[in-house]
């Protein structure tokens, strides 16, 4: 049976953005399967542009394979990581697929104001941005900060200049042996 939750949700990000609905209209009566491991979802679009879930085995218009190490890059619209989705089929479908979950954003604060009430649904809303974007900032510093430690303090990981240059060291040592070879051959051979 058909995971129907996620065609909910689904249709209630599409609902409260019409565009992605007339999008997706367009494609009706296709059907789009994504795999990501171990669950694999099937959808066919309505002609009012809504999803319909399938049993994940029904024939596919477009295919897309997702490894769930992508799920955390794509969910900060990472566009290195849409590049490592693998992805078949219908190229137009594709095409739209791909545009919806780049530009299809869920607006938390018009599904909290039912509960709260629209200010304190804003500020909810705010509250949490300036969360993530504090985890965010302090995710970074730390990277960097280990990023330094690691290069200037206590040296695992290479200055970029120093492996510059090492190469261009090998190189010259390359050349140098090839040089040295090449007299050796003139000394042997008269």
């Amino acid at each position: 049976m058909p995971f129907q939750p996620t065609a909910s949700a689904f249709n209630h990000l599409l609902a409260q953005s019409g565009w992605a609905l007339q999008r997706l209209a367009v494609h009706a009566g296709k059907t789009a399967r994504f795999t990501i491991a171990p669950f694999t979802f099937a959808y066919t679009i309505q002609n009012d542009g809504t999803l319909c879930a399938l049993a994940a085995d029904a024939s596919a218009d477009a295919s897309c394979t997702i490894p769930p190490s992508l799920l955390p890059r794509l969910a900060v619209h990472d566009e290195a990581a849409f590049a490592q989705i693998e992805s078949c089929g219908e190229p137009a479908l594709l095409a739209e697929i791909f545009y919806l979950s780049r530009h299809l954003h869920w607006d938390a604060a018009e599904d909290l104001s039912r509960v709260t009430g629209d200010i304190a649904a804003e500020r909810i809303v705010q509250y949490a941005k300036a969360g993530q974007q504090y985890i965010q900032d302090g995710a970074l510093n730390l990277s960097q900060a280990l990023a330094e430690y690691w290069t200037e303090e206590s040296p695992l990981l290479a200055k970029s200049a120093h492996i510059a240059h090492f190469v261009q060291q090998v190189d010259k040592l390359r050349d140098d042996v090839a040089r040295l070879e090449q007299r050796i051959n003139r000394l042997s051979n008269p």
